[in-house]
């Protein structure tokens, strides 16, 4: 065959069928970048939904509070029903926002859950379910089954939510039962309104005296910016600057001149209505 014999007869079929070529292969380069990994519907957290808008009361100073007493007459059975339920499910085949939702949902849930078989009790740090030799409240033993996997609450929060989702909201989503921690909402996480959630958690927490407080020029912040400064920048000025992110208007004004952190607080007291 003569030199370039393979070119020609590529250009002549180019010049015959090149329309019908370029349309073939813009679709399949279409196609190919909407093509999506088939995942499972996101588990109902209906009924959670239902048990936060019963037993979640917000206060005037910006804090939400159980009324424990109530739920554990009127809703725990419920409660630990979708817990049940959820422990069914299979997060794995969840899309990423449905399956950040489910783990906060059954944290919380669960969370609730633990401190309404032992209520009453005025801090969740009284409650032992053992877990190691110096385990202090519930968090290191193993009170949920995932996939047939054992887990405490310390695995879903560092070992699944911070490690796979390196998103520093989720301390804004995670709820300990504590008047420190960052509300419990009235409402379920869910995939569909993740991002919108925790951003409004994140702004709830931030201007709330509990997460960031001025005392003079002397800036207090939440322990929880202390504990788990790696995941808000590494340094107390990356704290601030993530806090900016969500402050108002006067306390970004305040923020912007605060050069360090003074003190870190917190207060295990039980979120409860009482």
């Amino acid at each position: 065959m003569r030199p370039g014999a393979n070119h020609a007869g590529v250009a002549a079929l180019f010049a015959r069928h090149g329309a019908q070529l370029c349309l073939l292969i813009g679709l399949a380069f279409v196609l190919a970048a909407n093509a999506r990994p088939a995942f499972a519907a996101a588990p109902d957290h209906a009924a959670w939904d239902r048990l936060l808008k019963v037993y979640v009361k917000p206060g005037r100073d910006g804090v939400n509070r159980v009324n424990y007493a109530a739920f554990k007459s009127r809703g725990h059975q419920a409660l630990k029903a979708y817990l049940a339920s959820l422990q069914s499910a299979d997060p794995t085949k969840l899309g990423r926002n449905d399956r950040f939702a489910y783990y906060v949902n059954l944290y919380n849930a669960k969370t609730i859950d633990i401190v309404l078989d032992h209520y009453p009790v005025s801090s969740i740090k009284k409650i032992s379910l053992g877990g190691g030799l110096f385990a202090s409240g519930p968090w290191k033993a193993k009170v949920v089954k995932v996939k047939g996997r054992a887990l405490s609450l310390d695995d879903i929060e560092h070992g699944i939510l911070r490690k796979q989702f390196k998103d520093p909201r989720v301390h804004y989503a995670v709820n300990c039962a504590s008047i420190g921690c960052p509300n419990l909402p009235k409402e379920a996480f869910t995939g569909a309104m993740l991002n919108a959630q925790l951003d409004a958690s994140a702004r709830a927490y931030v201007n709330n005296p509990r997460g960031f407080r001025f005392v003079g020029a002397k800036l207090t912040a939440s322990s929880i910016y202390d504990w788990f400064q790696e995941d808000f920048g590494g340094t107390e000025r990356g704290v601030i600057q993530h806090a900016r992110k969500y402050a108002k208007p006067e306390l970004t004004a305040m923020l912007s001149k605060a050069a360090s952190i003074n003190r870190f607080t917190y207060d295990w007291s039980l979120n409860d209505t009482r």
